[in-house]
């Protein structure tokens, strides 16, 4: 693809066009949102799901013809145990997940409530909607359509409250969790695949100052991939 269309630095460079799985359209977000660029990515993994179909031929007209899906990514704020605070961003989620044999326990606040006293579970998946088919699904959470304005918070492997199966949010909403018995009972917060070792205090919000833009082919859009996953059979 290199001999064939040439290669320059993102700073130079209209788009990105990535040759890999959906693991390397995260970290072409994460590692280039400064310059701005949208991202086209063609499946040389597995799933592929925010990706198109590879071939090498008429590389430019596809980008050209490629609908924009644009969308905003979280925003972790994450507290650690030795008091240092550290900033990333998320394209599909944020999760938190025990680190020991032992369950997590979480307090979980929406816009300053606190809405649960006590969350005893193996972690906590704060899923935007792009990000909703990924671990978010995969959790027992709900798949949220393109173009929903919503986040899903979902328990993974919740024990109590057992009655509590997660929740829809307006993307809007402001999610605080504390980690209770940090010192027994040690949480990792991880932001796509950026992992914080001894959270205490994660704070997640969506981040509008940042825009993203992802380039899909007409015939491969976030809505037709979306249905076709809740009617997988």
């Amino acid at each position: 693809m290199v001999k064939l269309y040439g290669q320059c630095q993102a700073y130079e460079a209209d788009c990105i066009v990535v040759l890999s799985g959906d693991g390397m359209i995260l970290r072409a977000f994460h590692e280039n949102y400064q310059h701005n660029l949208p991202v086209y990515g063609m499946n040389c993994g597995d799933l592929g799901f925010l990706t198109n179909k590879y071939q090498t031929e008429d590389l430019v007209q596809r980008i050209e013809n490629a609908v924009p899906l644009k969308f905003h990514p979280l925003r972790a704020w994450v507290e650690k145990k030795n008091g240092e605070i550290y900033s990333a961003i998320a394209v599909n989620e944020v999760y938190l997940l025990r680190e020991t044999h032992q369950s997590a326990k979480l307090q979980v606040k929406i816009n300053g409530m606190v809405r649960l006293k006590e969350l005893v579970c193996d972690g906590l998946i704060t899923s935007s909607a792009l990000g909703s088919t990924a671990y978010n699904y995969s959790a027992g959470g709900p798949i949220i359509p393109s173009g929903a304005s919503l986040i899903a918070l979902t328990p993974i492997s919740s024990f109590r409250p057992r009655c509590w199966r997660g929740a829809l949010l307006p993307s809007e909403t402001c999610v605080e969790l504390k980690v209770l018995y940090n010192s027994s009972r040690p949480v990792c917060a991880v932001a796509d695949y950026v992992e914080f070792r001894n959270a205490v205090n994660v704070k997640i919000i969506q981040d509008k100052s940042l825009s993203f833009s992802l380039l899909l082919d007409p015939d491969n859009t976030l809505e037709k991939k979306i249905l076709e996953e809740q009617f997988a059979t």
